[in-house]
């Protein structure tokens, strides 16, 4: 191998240091036995090396720049557990940036990954050629996204995209598209979306949610607070076939873990057939978190435009899509896409990563209970501390009575050594989240609900953190 191109070369001065302690932490963890590592949560694990950080000062505010080294920041992984750099050993408790599904390094993902590049799969391509695991993963998600039988199938799938941004930008598109050929380009179009959403960065995506007030003059935002059917009711009486579409996350993990009601989503479902607007579900969060796969199969609904992400592809390389209707395929051919958005190799971990779920649908469905079935315990345990378990299966959150309670709740936490994250930088925001991976199984699941009943014993979590969630 070229030294120039050694891990110790690449990164930097402190890089040979750096990567002695990355070896001493991979063998440390091994292949991430939680009957091993679950006791040593919190812990200076002095097996490894001590070692002075890379200076993260050209990094933006939001991430750390400014703060000199990196001390909480990840070092290494395997399965749901990582190190950090002080070298103390945590619980992922939100799989990555919830969407490393299997957790860090998995065997048989690697494995697959591997094999498929001696095979001859590459990184990625242009999207006009697209390699075999493309196409191959778009036919799964037809097949996946429609109950069998459908007479009305979501039947075309755009691959082309990184980022769920990209994807959910594109959806926007198709909707204002729609209605543009249906109305005329004079006529306003109105989107409806719910308070706290987050359907990416794109500037007319963060309108949804009220940033960039003033630069979208040509569409009407109507913003309802999640489950109010008599809110939902009255804007489509009103405003009717001027709606062009409705966004909806099945469950809003920027809003708390707020889980929407099936009845709730339902009744949307059908004023967008009456009205005609398009029904777009964000599943950017909830899609392969279970064993349908997504949420919406599961909850028996028919939307027009899909939302794909984090998941997708275990955290292994972002790829994102959108399922739709040749229909209601109306952009032309650079109106939505990413420069790296046939990634070949990426499409194949997907598949695996869908074989997989598939083959532990049983357990994945039971963990998820299982985590719901805890936080509720807490709770009831809890009384004048908790308010309420929210969201559903692996996508969960604990709301606490006070935001300080939720701050220091997550500080006490991380001592513990379980990274969390905690919502409380809106007004009346006072959640903590968790999203574990799809490898967390009984003896994890207990220990988490365990650490998190020794902390709230320990008193009532008052005194505030710095320390705040991101979507």
């Amino acid at each position: 191998m070229n030294p120039r191109l050694s891990l110790a070369h690449l990164l930097g001065p402190r890089g040979a240091r750096i990567a002695v302690a990355m070896e001493a932490g991979r063998r440390f963890l091994g292949d991430g036995d939680p009957g091993r590592l679950l006791p040593r949560l919190g812990e200076e694990i002095a097996e490894i090396p001590a070692f002075v950080s890379i200076d993260k000062s050209p990094l933006p505010a939001g991430y750390g720049g400014g703060c000199g080294g990196g001390a909480e920041d990840f070092l290494v992984g395997q399965g749901l557990f990582y190190v950090n750099e002080r070298r103390r050993l945590l619980l992922d408790c939100t799989s990555g940036h919830y969407q490393v599904l299997w957790g860090y390094g998995h065997r048989d993902l690697t494995a697959a990954l591997v094999a498929a590049q001696e095979a001859g799969v590459v990184w990625d391509n242009h999207s006009n050629i697209p390699q075999a695991p493309v196409k191959r993963l778009a036919e799964r998600l037809v097949t996946l996204g429609n109950a069998p039988g459908e007479a009305d199938p979501l039947d075309t799938v755009l691959l082309g995209v990184c980022t769920g941004s990209v994807a959910c930008a594109a959806a926007l598109k198709i909707q204002l598209k729609v209605f543009a050929r249906a109305h005329g380009t004079e006529a306003t179009p109105v989107l409806v979306a719910l308070r706290g959403n987050y359907h990416g960065t794109d500037m007319v995506a963060q309108g949804l949610r009220g940033l960039w007030p003033g630069l979208l003059r040509r569409c009407e935002v109507v913003v309802l607070e999640p489950n109010d059917a008599e809110a939902l009711d009255a804007v489509f009486r009103e405003r009717g076939s001027r709606i062009a579409g409705f966004w909806a996350e099945p469950v809003m993990m920027n809003r708390e873990a707020v889980a929407l009601e099936p009845g709730y989503l339902a009744r949307a479902e059908a004023w967008c057939r009456e009205t005609g607007a398009l029904l777009c579900l964000d599943e950017i969060q909830t899609g392969f978190w279970l064993p349908e796969m997504f949420e919406y199969r599961r909850l028996g609904l028919r939307p027009d435009l899909v939302v794909l992400g984090k998941g997708l592809t275990a955290g292994f390389h972002p790829l994102s899509g959108l399922l739709l209707r040749r229909r209601h395929d109306v952009l032309e051919q650079y109106d939505a896409i990413s420069t790296n958005g046939s990634a070949a190799l990426p499409a194949l971990v997907a598949l695996a990563s869908i074989e997989m779920i598939e083959g532990q649908a049983a357990r994945i469905r039971d963990s998820g209970v299982r985590i719901q079935a805890g936080l509720r315990s807490l709770v009831s345990e809890f009384p004048g501390v908790l308010l309420a378990a929210e969201g559903r299966g692996h996508l969960a959150g604990l709301k606490f009575r006070s935001v300080a309670g939720a701050l220091e709740f997550h500080r006490r936490l991380l001592e513990a050594g379980l990274w969390t994250r905690v919502h409380a930088y809106h007004e009346g925001h006072s959640t903590l989240l968790t999203k574990l991976g799809l490898l967390a199984d009984a003896v994890v699941i207990d220990g988490v609900m365990d650490r998190m009943r020794e902390v709230l014993r320990r008193g009532s979590p008052c005194r505030p953190s710095a320390s705040q969630g991101t979507p």
